[in-house]
């Protein structure tokens, strides 16, 4: 009686045999930890987690070594991903991370620019000093400074008497109209600016620099135009509200360009490459926050600025939102703040 042949066994299915059981345990530790957290693993599991990780890594290298079929593949590569996530991957929630970022984040990241920010205020300032010096001399100015759009029906032909009752103090158009309507157009167009006037940082700075100046020429040639008509103090209340909020976004936006661009500039004796990747988390961090003074000062000037009719009430408003966006971003911070 012949025996019989021997029984060939697949290399994969062999292969798969040999290993199954260990994934098997992984794959159950990492669906304990995505139900309820690593902290539910008891100590022997957490020993356990990086011996098996490690198990299927060395599988996922025999796998690739001798071609096994593609499913196998993907299956170990999904294991073996999913396995770092929990090995390596940060043990703070999102709620903890959104709070450190506000906690030291952004402030520590705020006072690591602050010659940054200074250069950007002076190129707002200089911005702001040309166009009113200009429109105060000749206020067919404001045509060439001022988007159509921004302007509106304002212009040389504006009497102090439209600009107090259609502007300053219009009366408040309601709830819809402020703060759905206004206050999403200005959150988007606003933050189109900030975000442009951060990217283009890599261009050595210069863009992010005209592109600030410029938004300091609109708002001079419009304090020009009150000015001639001797509504200074008014317009200024008017503003400041919600400008205080909005001209820190715009410097911070422009701050954080900077950081890209010094780093673009003088990488030292690193590469480019190198020294933007040692610069982005300060200038994500600002960049963040600008976005979120944006959205902020769109919600104070599409929904409450005509709310408050009063200019000594709009300045102490103004002033004082201001005074605390001063402190909190000078507040100091700790020696952990990276």
């Amino acid at each position: 009686m012949t025996a019989p042949p021997p029984r060939l066994t697949p290399k994969s299915a062999e292969f798969r045999r040999q290993r199954e059981p260990g994934w098997r345990e992984l794959e159950l530790l990492l669906e304990r930890a995505r139900r309820h957290g690593v902290t539910s693993l008891d100590p022997a599991c957490l020993e356990r987690l990086p011996l098996l990780y490690r198990a299927a890594l060395s599988s996922l290298s025999v796998a690739r070594a001798i071609a096994l079929d593609r499913h196998l593949l993907l299956y170990l590569e999904d294991l073996a991903l999913r396995a770092y996530l929990v090995v390596y991957g940060p043990r703070t929630r999102l709620k903890d991370s959104i709070g450190e970022y506000f906690r030291r984040g952004l402030p520590s990241a705020v006072q690591a620019a602050r010659w940054h920010i200074v250069v950007a205020l002076l190129a707002l300032a200089a911005g702001a000093l040309a166009g009113f010096l200009l429109t105060v001399a000749d206020e067919s100015w404001i045509a060439a400074l001022v988007p159509a759009g921004m302007a509106a029906d304002r212009g040389p032909w504006s009497t102090r008497a439209d600009l107090l009752n259609n502007e300053i103090f219009a009366p408040w158009p309601g709830f819809i109209d402020s703060f759905l309507t206004l206050a999403n157009f200005l959150f988007q167009h606003n933050t189109a600016i900030g975000i442009l006037s951060f990217s283009l940082g890599f261009l050595a700075g210069v863009p992010t620099l005209l592109l600030t100046a410029y938004q300091g020429l609109a708002f001079g040639a419009f304090l020009a135009l009150h000015y001639d008509r001797g509504l200074t103090w008014p317009f200024l209340g008017w503003v400041s509200i919600h400008g205080i909020t909005e001209f820190g976004a715009i410097i911070l936006s422009a701050a954080a360009g900077l950081v890209v661009a010094e780093h673009v500039v003088f990488p030292g004796r690193y590469t480019r490459v190198e020294s933007l990747r040692s610069c982005g988390g300060t200038a994500a961090r600002i960049a963040i926050g600008a976005m979120l003074l944006f959205f902020l000062a769109a919600i104070l000037e599409g929904g409450f600025r005509q709310l408050i009719q009063s200019t000594p009430a709009r300045l102490a408003i103004g002033i004082s939102v201001g005074a605390l966006w001063m402190v909190y971003l000078s507040k100091r911070v700790g020696e952990g703040t990276s």
